[in-house]
């Protein structure tokens, strides 16, 4: 049910049919306002009949109010109205009620600095329809009559405000038709008088102003005797002064235009301007390449017009380039990025940095986007918490590759774009995010770039070794001035090599595909180095225990040196450090956590490929993939008893979550001639593969593993039975 005041009176039962109660009668409508305006709260008689009747009561005003209360029932819904010792109640929900949540949404935008306080406002004010109460009818209630005037109140103020929010946002010259309008209606009202000065200054018509002021001036002192408000004479001065005009919207972002159009990210940058109104800190975390500086950017641009001063972008990557990696160096940055020269920060520019920063905005309505946090990330941390507390209008917008670790702050994944299945048709497989972007980065390399069917697999399957990345995706557009899409495709297992020659104007570690890995490699520790290129042996992720199993291969308590390595010289990494070097590895956006009771742990391709070359470098492969192979020999040997028992079901989903890993592990010991090895996979897995419905590939690789010489030893008993024979399969 819905009770409307703010107009013509109405109850409207449902909004899906119109169904409106006729509530006849200006004291039963006055009887629903007073109880519609304590929605939920019992309201006593005494103030009932106040309401109703005014100074003149009925002789029997109780009685006469139960019956006005019993005639309300009838035409409202039943139980509605409850009776309470004292009083009556309406249960409705207060939105429910239009005078309610009109108050509500005002306290809310009053107390809101944010860009959403102009929404709110409107949002408000749309409620009413005309005068409040206006059909009422009921002559001689005091009551009914403040309430009247209160609700008036509330509306101008309301409407004052946002005005005020408006014009600080540069809209002022759009109100000036609505706030004449207003003026002529309420000509004493100074708020609106110096909001239409303003709008009208903004507009370029100082003289209309000056003249407003006049008449406002002779109107006070004709009408009441008093000169104008202190206010609304310092806004007389600063027109004389031409200190109020036209804002200058260069002066409120330093945001540069972008070059080229931004594709398939319409979606996150909607939902990131949400973040950004609900939450004064939002992270965007992701890994390099996932376009979080675009995202930020383009988020904050259309907050542009919102913020009284702007959005500004602060650029962090340089502060490696010198060896800073303070608070100071962040607040300095941040003052570069705002153009706060020490020329205009006057006395403040004796203090530290940070103070010099926090003083220069601390009643600024603005957007930071601190861009690149990941490698000065205790100081970002530290410094944007110091803002937040002690700059209440100031919001910050930060680009990472992990979260800043502060209470309060909301974080968006930034994923790379969406590929098409691998079922796409032609329409499909073109409407697609990550094959729009080479298409369009593409064409402008190239114009004689044909798309066609026969083209755009060929992109499909592009974008997929990338992974989607937005910055892979357009480095590889770079090559396609001198290469084929059919030659871009074959050579992407070469991707470091090929993938370079980005934008001259682009950050170093974003003009090839290797620099951008290198930069999060170099963020990390010695230990998450070593676990993050020995996961790269894993073919379908890794559970915890598969992943404890081989990046703390070798690893002997007793048998490390001092500097961390094992007897053999490799880096050794402790077992029960392994979880929290998995997570910090996935915060740091190298890791994927794919949900589930037991999370399992993957890599993009990209950084898959990367790992594996510094596996190779370290001379780490034998004992990775000795680890990997040795962990899955005793996987399928435990769980190959269940799969000829009751619990069947769980085993075969056990093994078939290791598919990928087990195939891997045995075509790696087929390959590298460990028979012995082969053969005992082959004895563990054969029963999965019969019944897990991959016979054709357990019979070519248990064929395969009983060809070497080696193979003749009796190892099939190692696990109680026999696989089927490879004549059934």
């Amino acid at each position: 049910m819905q009770i409307r005041m703010l107009g013509p009176f109405e109850v409207r039962l449902r909004d899906d049919d119109g169904a409106v109660a006729d509530v006849p009668g200006a004291r039963l409508r006055a009887l629903l306002i007073a109880l519609a305006l304590e929605p939920g709260h019992p309201v006593q008689r005494t103030t009932l009949v106040d309401w109703i009747w005014g100074e003149h009561p009925p002789s029997e005003a109780t009685n006469a109010l139960q019956r006005l209360v019993s005639r309300l029932r009838k035409v409202l819904p039943d139980g509605v109205v409850e009776g309470q010792p004292n009083g009556y109640r309406l249960l409705v929900e207060p939105d429910a009620v239009d005078a309610v949540r009109f108050e509500r949404l005002a306290g809310q935008a009053h107390a809101d600095d944010g860009p959403r306080r102009v929404q709110l406002l409107r949002e408000a004010l749309t409620l009413w329809r005309g005068a409040a109460m206006q059909d009422v009818g009921l002559a001689g209630s005091a009551a009914l009559d403040a309430a009247v005037t209160r609700l008036d109140e509330l509306r101008l103020a309301a409407m004052e405000d946002r005005f005020d929010a408006e014009i600080g946002l540069g809209h002022g010259a759009d109100l000036v038709p609505e706030l004449t309008d207003l003026v002529a209606a309420h000509p004493m009202r100074e708020r609106l008088v110096a909001a239409l000065m303003r709008s009208l200054a903004a507009a370029g018509r100082d003289t209309d102003a000056l003249l407003l002021y006049q008449r406002t001036r002779e109107a006070l002192a004709d009408a009441l005797g008093v000169d104008p408000s202190p206010e609304l004479s310092d806004l007389h001065v600063a027109l004389l002064r031409g200190e109020v005009g036209r804002r200058d919207a260069s002066r409120r972002t330093n945001l540069r235009a972008e070059l080229t159009s931004y594709v398939g990210k319409d979606a996150d940058m909607a939902a990131v301007r949400d973040l950004v109104g609900q939450h004064r800190l939002t992270t965007l975390i992701g890994p390099g390449g996932a376009g979080k500086t675009r995202l930020a950017t383009e988020t904050a641009r259309t907050l542009v017009g919102d913020l009284q001063d702007g959005a500004w972008l602060v650029e962090l990557a340089a502060i490696g380039a010198v060896g800073g990696d303070g608070v100071g160096d962040v607040a300095q940055a941040t003052l570069a990025g705002l153009g706060l020269r020490d020329t205009l920060l006057g006395e403040a520019s004796d203090l530290e940095p940070a103070e010099r920063l926090v003083a220069a905005i601390r009643d600024r309505e603005m957007v930071l986007v601190l861009d690149n946090c990941e490698h000065v990330i205790e100081a970002a941390a530290a410094l944007a918490y110091r803002l937040l507390g002690e700059c209440r209008r100031l919001r910050i917008l930060a680009t990472s590759r992990e979260p800043l670790g502060i209470t309060g702050e909301a974080l968006w994944p930034v994923l790379p774009l969406a590929l098409p299945g691998p079922d796409a048709g032609l329409d499909e497989i073109a409407a697609a995010p990550a094959v729009r972007l080479l298409r369009e980065r593409a064409g402008a390399a190239r114009r004689d770039l044909a798309v066609d069917a026969a083209t755009l697999p060929t992109l499909a399957r592009i974008c997929r070794a990338l992974d989607g990345m937005p910055l892979a995706i357009e480095l590889a557009a770079t090559r396609l001035r001198t290469m084929s899409v059919e030659q871009l495709a074959d050579r992407l297992d070469d991707r470091f090599r090929l993938l370079t020659g980005g934008s001259r104007t682009a950050l170093p570690r974003h003009r090839t595909l290797r620099a951008m890995v290198d930069w999060s490699w170099e963020l990390l520790s010695d230990a998450e180095r070593t676990t993050l290129r020995r996961l790269s042996v894993f073919a379908g992720g890794a559970s915890l225990d598969a992943a404890e199993a081989v990046c703390a291969a070798g690893h002997d308590a007793a048998g490390h040196d001092a500097a961390g390595h094992d007897a053999a010289g490799h880096d050794a990494v402790e077992p029960d450090r392994v979880l929290d070097l998995l997570t910090a590895l996935t915060e740091k956006s190298l890791l994927v956590a794919e949900p589930g009771a037991a999370p399992r742990y993957r890599m993009l391709g990209t950084i898959k490929e990367y790992a594996t070359q510094r596996l190779a470098e370290a001379g780490e492969t034998d004992l990775a993939r000795q680890a990997h192979l040795a962990h899955f020999i005793n996987l399928a040997e435990t769980v190959e008893p269940s799969l000829r028992r009751a619990e069947q079901l769980d085993g075969l989903a056990t093994l078939a979550a290791e598919h990928d890993n087990i195939s891997a592990a045995m075509r790696g010991a087929l390959a590298e001639g460990k028979a012995q090895e082969a053969m005992r996979l082959a004895a563990g897995a054969g029963w999965y593969w019969w019944l897990g419905g991959h016979k054709a590939e357990g019979a070519e690789l248990i064929t395969a593993a009983a060809e070497p010489p080696a193979s003749s030893s009796p190892v099939w008993s190692t696990t109680g039975a026999a696989p089927p024979s490879t004549r059934s399969w």
